[in-house]
């Protein structure tokens, strides 16, 4: 299929798409010692996770002819979920490539949802190749997780549906949006729905190939060597020309946070909100928490994801 651009119009198509199969997720406010800001809480999804959303976009556009084949993806878990979830819900079969380090209630629940699962060294195999080959061989449709005009629309619909909310609850749209980015496809997604809005993405330390990216001028990868992180749904080693391109023409800029800065985040999710969030998915708010980025009037704060092993999260929330 032709590689089109994303844009605003399929944006407004995907969110009308997801809100025919979801409710939407709820927005909270969270009064910090820099102001007030809006969580976008996407963590609360049925599969946990923002992704559900540019899977569905994803495979409702596929012809029946397509969908008799099913698809294959690859994912660390939360776009693994994201399209089991709207595979099984459009009867199609999925295959996912997922890195055998993959959390365990990540790769348990995209099992569960039906979807086969294939395994790689996250480190030494290339998970593009693997899945590109298996697709060529079943003649199934590759997903990708970011790099795909439909993915980037779907995940736009969090923030169409954020800005509707903040309207009717925050007195007006929001004015700036800290966006948690792997590959950048919510952020992507983000400016597509938010023309003008400034935009902030948040990576971990030393998987910051988005920030370093934005300030280069030029997609850069992540370093050899990069790391170990507790934020896995954010390991990309590599920003695609879709995404980058989208966030460098919105003139979005980028910051990093620390283990600790997440862990911190992730408590204050739990203790003030009553929130499980899951490191990936509290890159921003972390930002925000440690003055990195600057509060607005209204400033918009995804929580992209809650797919947490029970034990990792318990000992993060526990005190000292």
């Amino acid at each position: 299929m032709t590689m089109r651009e994303p844009t605003a119009e399929g944006v407004a198509e995907a969110a009308r798409v997801v809100a025919a199969a979801v409710p939407p997720t709820p927005l909270l406010p969270l009064d910090i010692e820099q102001g007030r800001i809006w969580l976008k809480c996407e963590n609360l999804q049925p599969i946990g996770a923002f992704k559900l959303r540019g899977a569905l976009h994803r495979l409702t556009a596929m012809s029946d002819a397509e969908r008799s084949l099913g698809v294959v993806a690859f994912s660390s878990g939360n776009h693994a979920q994201g399209v089991a979830w709207a595979a099984t819900r459009l009867g199609m079969a999925a295959t996912i490539v997922m890195p055998a380090d993959a959390p365990k209630a990540k790769m348990e629940a995209t099992r569960a949802l039906g979807a086969e699962i294939v395994t790689y060294d996250r480190m030494t195999e290339s998970r593009e190749e693997i899945a590109a080959a298996l697709a060529d061989e079943r003649g199934a449709v590759l997903v990708p997780s970011f790099d795909d005009p439909w993915v980037v629309e779907g995940q736009g619909s969090a923030a169409l549906e954020a800005k509707a909310q903040m309207e009717a609850h925050a007195g007006g749209a929001p004015d700036s949006a800290v966006i948690c980015c792997g590959g950048g496809g919510l952020a992507a997604g983000t400016a597509l729905a938010l023309p003008g809005v400034p935009l902030t993405v948040v990576e971990p330390e030393g998987w910051d190939d988005m920030c370093r990216s934005l300030v280069a001028g030029e997609i850069e990868p992540v370093g050899s060597n990069p790391p170990s992180t507790r934020c896995d749904a954010l390991q990309t080693l590599r920003v695609s020309p879709l995404t980058f391109g989208i966030l460098q023409a919105a003139g979005a800029n980028g910051v990093t946070v620390s283990e600790i800065e997440v862990e911190q985040a992730m408590r204050i999710a739990f203790s003030q909100l009553h929130l499980v969030v899951e490191p990936g998915g509290a890159v921003a708010l972390a930002a925000v928490l440690a003055g990195k980025v600057p509060v607005t009037e209204r400033t918009l704060v995804t929580l992209s994801g809650g797919n947490v092993d029970a034990a990792t999260f318990a000992q993060i929330i526990s005190p000292n």
